[in-house]
């Protein structure tokens, strides 16, 4: 019977690849088309669309139709007041707990106190066998602590294989945080697979040890660098596993992974499924029958901004959104406003509700890998597979994932990385609203909680030593010139002014004024707007009444062509040192410096160092 469903391009006549491509090269009047080719961090090409991929098979991650954990962060150093936190978040929809202790990666600063009495305390009244996840984060001076939670298993008679619990043994990871190992790969092994085996043997579940690609992306590094990562860990504890004598087919459930989640949405997507084949082809490798590959999920450290740090619920909006999408088994929002502290009850509730949300209204779990077939998503899915898996095989020939830390390999690789990605943070080409874009000089405080760090001493004297991967946050270098700002007003003097000094109409300056009221703000140097001048004389005492250090000449080429000299020299004579001017000056450049302006301002300018030079010049005698 013929399909009689609305067919909504029935009335358009089909288009080809062919025709749409015509079209694009009249737009672009003889520009090249690589000029749309966008690039990742890793080189892989971004296409400006894509066809649909036909006779695709979903990749195979959760149940189909089963939600995600709605995981739960706990890192107050105070044990009674972490367990009134994860108690509240159980009760209002979380399905599982991350305890995040004191130094161990991904702790920011914070966590709970790896003693017993702490673990029994935060545990106390949690029905670990009720269906509720657990995940402990803890670093390799703090193993005891999975004695201590098996211990209060044993006391509230709780059989260990009903509880949903998961153990992050994760000494490379660590290690690489850190810069160093206090000991051999060889002691290091024996004590992660003694502690799995004394685990198992107690009836624990499981996984285990935990392949953490956060700490890779933390620092800064690229999608396939942290796939590579977590590859080299993954098989690096699969085989010390099996040579302590457990059967490979076991110890392939004792692995899981733990992967960061961003807000770019198609390529976080394509990073997790990407994963999950790596993975596959790592088990067929061994002669095992490939299992889905749990992945733990944290929304992205990294993006995380001091300022206007609400539009982080955005940001991770995004990143849940993605993760689920690409079938995450467990998800940690990090709450909005824990870059600048212990999130308050608001922040905590907003990470809780950003999943249900997701979940209970958006549905967003209904759909097996809803991103199969559709063309984007599956050409970065692919290109990733096969670049990881190049890198991967760098690291096997060194040695494998300790030994590739001795050596540099991931450590240069990302440092690399990380210079291009803070080079584009600076010009602007990568984007931070509400900090680089869009800052808010008027913003308010955010609330978060007052607690005492808990201090632990370094672990071992450090042995082997090697390069560190330090966790940065792109927003930081913005940030800090934001605090001078600051610092200045809260001393009872006033922020850096730069005055807008608009030529002509608003017609012609309205878009450059725009852009320099942002470019400026982004440092905390406050722009005081103006009308529009035509008399240079009025300008120049517009700017005098105005007490701004700085001047800033907006309008449009036609006007500065008959006005911008002539106004830079009245600014001059009033005695405004620092002109800038926003646009490209082409062959005027040397009769406007001539004129007095210093600076120009355009997009792809480095924003950055335009900023940090001027106030080195308000600063000076």
């Amino acid at each position: 019977m013929e399909d009689e469903r609305l067919k909504l391009a029935s009335g358009f006549a089909p288009a080809s690849r062919e025709d749409w491509r015509r079209l694009v090269d009249e737009v672009l009047k003889g520009a090249p088309f690589e000029d749309l080719i966008g690039r990742t961090y890793d080189g892989l090409r971004v296409e400006p669309v894509y066809q649909r991929v036909k006779n695709v098979a979903p990749i195979q991650g959760r149940a189909p139709a089963a939600p995600w954990q709605i995981m739960q962060r706990v890192d107050h150093s105070d044990a009674a007041t972490a367990n009134a936190q994860a108690l509240t978040d159980l009760e209002n929809g979380a399905t599982g707990l991350a305890l995040v202790f004191a130094g161990c990666s991904g702790s920011h600063g914070l966590g709970l106190e790896p003693s017993q009495e702490a673990v029994e305390r935060v545990l106390r009244d949690v029905p670990l066998d009720a269906g509720i996840n657990v995940e402990l984060h803890f670093g390799p001076q703090l193993w005891l602590a999975t004695t201590h939670f098996a211990e209060y298993v044993k006391a509230r008679g709780i059989a260990p294989a009903a509880c949903g619990l998961r153990i992050g043994l994760d000494p490379l990871a660590a290690c690489a945080t850190w810069g160093y190992s206090p000991c051999a790969w060889e002691e290091i092994v024996a004590e992660v697979t003694g502690s799995i085996k004394a685990l198992t043997r107690l009836g624990f579940k499981g996984p285990f040890a935990a392949a953490d690609g956060r700490v890779i992306h933390d620092a800064g590094g690229s999608e396939v660098e942290e796939l590579a990562f977590v590859l080299a860990c993954s098989v690096a504890y699969l085989r010390a596993i099996e040579a302590a004598g457990v059967a490979l087919d076991q110890a392939q459930g004792m692995i899981y992974a733990r992967i960061a989640a961003d807000a770019d949405q198609f390529l976080t997507m394509a990073k997790f499924r990407a994963l999950r084949l790596l993975w596959a082809r790592i088990e067929t490798a061994c002669g095992l029958t490939p299992k889905p590959l749990f992945i733990a999920a944290d929304t992205a450290w990294r993006m995380l901004t001091q300022r206007d740090p609400y539009v982080n619920m955005l940001r991770n909006t995004m990143a849940t959104f993605a993760a689920g999408l690409a079938g995450a088994n467990a998800i940690t929002v990090l709450p909005h406003t824990l870059s600048l502290g212990l999130p308050d009850p608001f922040a905590r509730r907003v990470a809780r509700n950003t999943q249900l949300l997701l979940l209970e209204e958006s549905n967003l779990a209904k759909v097996s890998d809803p991103a199969a077939g559709a063309g984007s998503i599956e050409a970065l899915t692919s290109e990733l597979c096969a670049a990881t898996w190049s890198l991967f095989q760098e690291t096997e020939k060194a040695g494998g994932a300790f030994a590739s830390l001795q050596r540099g390999l991931f450590q240069d690789k990302i440092a690399a990385t990380r210079k291009a990605r803070e080079a584009n943070i600076a010009t602007r080409r990568d984007v931070l609203t509400g900090v680089s874009e869009f800052p808010n000089l008027q913003e308010g405080d955010a609330k978060v909680l007052k607690a005492t760090p808990i201090s632990l001493a370094p672990y071992g004297t450090g042995k082997f030593k090697f390069a560190a991967l330090s966790p940065m946050r792109l927003a930081a270098p913005f940030e800090r010139l934001r605090d001078t700002s600051d610092a200045l007003l809260k001393a009872g003097g006033a922020r850096p002014r730069v005055f807008l000094a608009n030529l002509g109409t608003p017609a012609d300056f309205i878009a450059r004024a725009t852009f320099a009221k942002s470019f400026f703000e982004a440092g905390g140097i406050l722009a005081v707007d103006s009308e529009g001048f035509a008399d240079p004389d009025e300008l120049a005492s517009a700017f005098a009444a105005s007490g701004a250090e700085l001047a800033c000449l907006c309008s449009s080429d036609k006007v500065y062509t008959n006005r911008a000299e002539s106004s830079a020299r009245a600014l001059q004579e009033v005695g405004c040192e620092h002109i800038y001017l926003a646009g490209r000056p082409a062959e005027a450049e040397a009769v406007l410096r001539s004129a007095g302006v210093s600076r120009f301002i355009f997009p792809g300018a480095d924003v950055l160092a335009t900023l940090q030079e001027t106030y080195e010049r308000i600063a000076a005698p």
